[in-house]
């Protein structure tokens, strides 16, 4: 059998249908006016069913081309595709969807490219640098290496910007025979998603370098200068480039998530970063990592940073660190300056420095972070002649600063406040650099938790997502040889590639086969190990929304002998409620064993701010307030090769705030002796169906949502007058506070009237999203815009949805002019019947004259 293909798949970055608008100062005329939803302009993919059309004896592509050239419709096919299980593959949307043999429509969307959280460029000369060991330890994948297992046999395509091949760790070239053994460029090096892409077989990148940090933290070669080695080093890689040098949202069925599923679930294992919208809060993850069979992966912190140290003359103290790959570029030792003796002052710095200052030329000064810009304090300490500085924090914050071609460092807060006390009771302090020998490993306070960027899920449609957690932030890996050849690194899509060779050490020591590949996800999961919220003693575990089943344990995962059925129980929301969950546990090893169950729960999260209608954001609040489980028996023994059905009924926690939508999770162990397996938890303690959707707030810009804009910007609250011709046009603004299977902009008369300004529910049936249907008793004169699966808006960045108004309706045809209009917007509830208009938001905007 052929060696199985795992897909790695790496769409990241910000969500597709949202334009930013500046976060100090937020206003209309901020608003970008243009219609801004992340697809092409008449480009879809039409999915088609197997099974061909009961009127036609052709294939369901020929029923469909036929179709569009009996409506003289022109069209263009860009690519067909016919894999089973995959895909087989504008005008009147609505009418192919009623074709017989049409599965779906889905726009074309743009994606844009991920960016990395932090990235710093390294040189074997960083003595100190993080030891990729540590992560091998922490997940067992040391073992396997010291077993022989290092992925051999095992094809891995990475989905990413191509990969460097000429780096010597990942092979020194391309084509079989290499371990980049192949792959394509899609986009060529110039694409930027607005042109045309100019794709050839050759998926080199020199100048972006994602995709080859990515290949070196599956398969980088031992033996480098770093002494570091990839997961499954010796595993085939292919490169498949689909951003180009220049180049979120939350739903199960879009296409590149659709697409993820059925590769997953046709054999082939499918890793998938979880994105690195953490700070965005529950209730955001991202496609296509919402692949409902593809395993979708949160990021850990390493366990210790590389930072730079000084020593210190006149005082004893230990060295001190600060935040900087590189030692900072000073020869021998210099007394040290503080600008202020007092280590509480808010603005050190801020202001023109005494004209009693010393010349600084000699000195390293001493500045308290805070108030102002590095770069106000770096000119204001350069009037006296410095050239080299250290900063303060003023927090417990530790991270790089921006100061410039500066030589300047951060160092700690207490470190600072030390410095500045000693020297205002008159010591003298010298410093030196140490040009080498002065790296050490800074022990990160967070190291093992859930890094604080991954994403939160679940998914609107309430998927479990992410699936499992594996080390991503601080990981040291290779880089394009132009750009530097090693880096580090953290996201998610740094530990999307973990589990990929994870699944290839899986794949080539339990054999390449479907079978084995279809278990990987469960494997995985019944082995993690749960993850806390924080280091603090007693604090609860961190969300399964932010940690999956927790830390992956690769060799307990390939090497255990209890298998569950099922690893991931979703309880679905209190209207859907499903308490009773059953999963069957299978010993696969050569005794007999008894087996006892028991419960850890995990912190409930508050995922919607009290008395709003916005998402908490991130770290996302987590309650002691837990779900209760028990069991139908508490014990039970197996025989090698015999099976028991579990029965584990949940209840919610008792008492929670239903309008905060708290999304309860936790494990369900299963341990014999030394060996623990568990099953994961997910439930909703309210209705989805009860949360709103539309934001109608002034919380953003001072006025309700959803709002018009005029042809310059500003708010429009009567009826206005338009040509539709150039930017003389209306701006639909709105915001989306919950993610919605379905939102349309409609185009009706001007006499139109709903009561208040957004309707949570309406109550009047309508049978069709054309001209001639109806909404509320309301005659729809055709359709503007129409999007599915359409993600919320994030608070904290503020972004907003914008649709521009133009002289034609979604099918082309024109606006009749001379007659005045209403825009309705209707956004559907999740798990809301698109048929029902009770499931519907609606809102009306003023009235908008289209003249000649």
């Amino acid at each position: 059998m052929k060696a199985t293909l795992s897909w790695l798949v790496l769409f990241l970055g910000g969500t597709i249908s949202q334009s930013g608008i500046s976060v100090a100062s937020p206003s209309l005329s901020g608003v970008k006016r243009v219609t801004n939803l992340g697809t092409v302009s008449n480009k879809f993919i039409v999915e088609l069913s197997e099974i061909p059309s009961k009127r036609a004896f052709g294939t369901p592509h020929e029923e469909l081309y036929g179709f569009l050239r009996k409506r003289k419709i022109s069209f263009d096919v860009d690519k067909e595709y016919d894999a089973p299980r995959h895909f087989h593959g504008g005008c009147d949307v609505t009418d192919i969807l009623n074709l017989d043999g049409v599965v779906a429509i889905r726009p074309v969307r743009t994606y844009t490219r991920t960016m990395p959280i932090s990235s710093r460029p390294v040189s074997p000369g960083d003595a100190g640098l993080p030891d990729s060991e540590a992560t091998h330890i922490t997940t067992g994948v040391d073992r396997l290496h010291a077993h022989g297992f290092t992925g051999k046999g095992v094809k891995i395509g990475i989905i990413d910007s191509g990969v460097d091949y000429t780096h010597p760790s990942l092979g020194s070239g391309f084509g079989p025979g290499f371990k980049i053994a192949g792959g394509f460029d899609f986009v060529g090096d110039n694409y930027t998603g607005d042109n045309t892409p100019v794709p050839d077989s050759d998926p080199l990148d020199q100048c972006f370098g994602h995709g080859t940090l990515v290949a070196g933290v599956i398969g980088a070669n031992p033996g480098n200068e770093f002494n570091i080695s990839g997961v499954a080093y010796d595993s085939t890689l292919y490169a498949y480039r689909v951003f180009s040098c220049d180049g979120s949202d939350g739903w199960t069925t879009a296409t590149v998530t659709v697409v993820s599923s059925r590769i997953a679930a046709s054999g082939k294992v499918v890793t998938i970063a979880a994105d690195n919208n953490g700070a965005s809060g529950s209730w955001f993850s991202s496609r296509p990592g919402n692949a409902i069979d593809g395993i979708s992966v949160a990021s850990s912190d390493n366990t210790a940073l590389p930072l730079q140290t000084l020593t210190l003359e006149g005082v004893d103290h230990a060295p001190i660190f600060y935040y900087d790959t590189f030692p900072l570029p000073v020869n021998g030792t210099l007394p040290l300056y503080a600008t202020s003796n007092d280590a509480t002052v808010a603005d050190d710095a801020c202001n023109p420095l005494p004209a009693s200052t010393p010349d600084l030329s000699k000195l390293v000064v001493l500045v308290r972070r805070g108030t102002c810009a590095f770069a106000t304090k770096l000119a204001n300490i350069a009037a006296f002649g410095a050239n080299t500085a250290l900063f303060y924090d003023n927090g417990i914050g530790f991270a790089n600063i921006q100061v410039g071609n500066f030589t300047a460092a951060l160092i700690q807060a207490q470190d600072g406040v030390f410095l500045v006390q000693h020297l205002a009771a008159g010591v003298a302090i010298s410093v030196t650099f140490p040009q080498s020998g002065g790296v050490a490993q800074f022990p990160l306070p967070n190291g093992g938790l859930v890094s604080a960027f991954t994403s939160y899920g679940p998914t609107n449609d309430f998927y479990f997502k992410p699936s499992i957690t594996a080390p991503g932030g601080n990981i040291l890996s290779t880089f394009p040889v132009p750009l530097g050849s090693w880096i580090v690194d953290s996201g998610t899509s740094m530990a999307a590639p973990f589990m990929a060779g994870s699944a290839a050490l899986l794949l080539a020591v339990q054999g390449r086969t479907t079978s084995v590949a279809k278990t990987a996800r469960t494997l995985f999961q019944a082995t993690a190990k749960p993850i806390s919220s924080n280091s603090t003693s007693g604090a609860p575990f961190q969300t399964v929304t932010q940690q999956g089943a927790g830390l992956v344990q690769v060799y307990d995962a390939i090497f255990g002998t209890t298998l569950l059925s099922h690893t991931e129980l979703v309880l679905n929301d209190s209207t859907h409620f499903a308490g009773p969950q059953r999963f069957t546990v299978t010993n696969t090893g050569k005794t007999g064993k008894i087996y006892t169950l028991s419960h850890l729960p995990t912190g409930t999260a508050v995922t919607v701010t009290p008395d709003t209608v916005f998402p908490a954001l991130g770290p996302v609040p987590l309650s002691t307030q837990y779900a209760t489980v028990s069991f139908n028996t508490a014990e039970f023994t197996l025989l090698p090769g015999h099976s028991h059905e579990i029965i584990a009924t949940i209840q919610p926690p008792y008492g929670v705030d239903t309008t905060t939508f708290p999304v309860y999770s936790g494990f369900i162990y299963v341990t014999s002796g030394n060996e623990s397996v568990h099953a994961t938890y997910l439930g909703l303690a309210a209705s989805l169906k009860d949360k709103q959707v539309i934001d109608n707030t002034d919380f953003v810009f001072g006025v309700p949502l959803p709002a018009l804009l005029d042809s310059l910007g500003n708010f429009q609250d009567g009826p206005l007058n338009y040509t539709l011709a150039g930017d003389d046009a209306p701006t639909v603004l709105w915001r989306q506070a919950f993610g919605t299977p379905l939102l349309r902009l409609d185009l009706v008369t001007a006499d139109t009237a709903l009561i208040g300004g957004l309707n949570p529910r309406s109550s009047i049936s309508f049978t069709n999203s054309h001209a001639g249907g109806s909404f509320a008793k309301v005659h729809i004169l055709g359709t503007l815009l129409e999007m599915e699966y359409l993600n919320r808006n994030d608070e904290g960045a503020l972004l907003d949805n914008t649709f521009i108004l133009s002289n034609v309706f979604a099918n082309g045809s024109a606006i009749p002019a001379d007659a005045s209009y209403r825009v309705l917007l209707r956004s559907l509830r999740v798990t809301g019947d698109p048929a029902d208009e009770a499931d519907y938001e609606s809102w009306l905007s003023p009235i908008i004259g289209v003249v000649v």
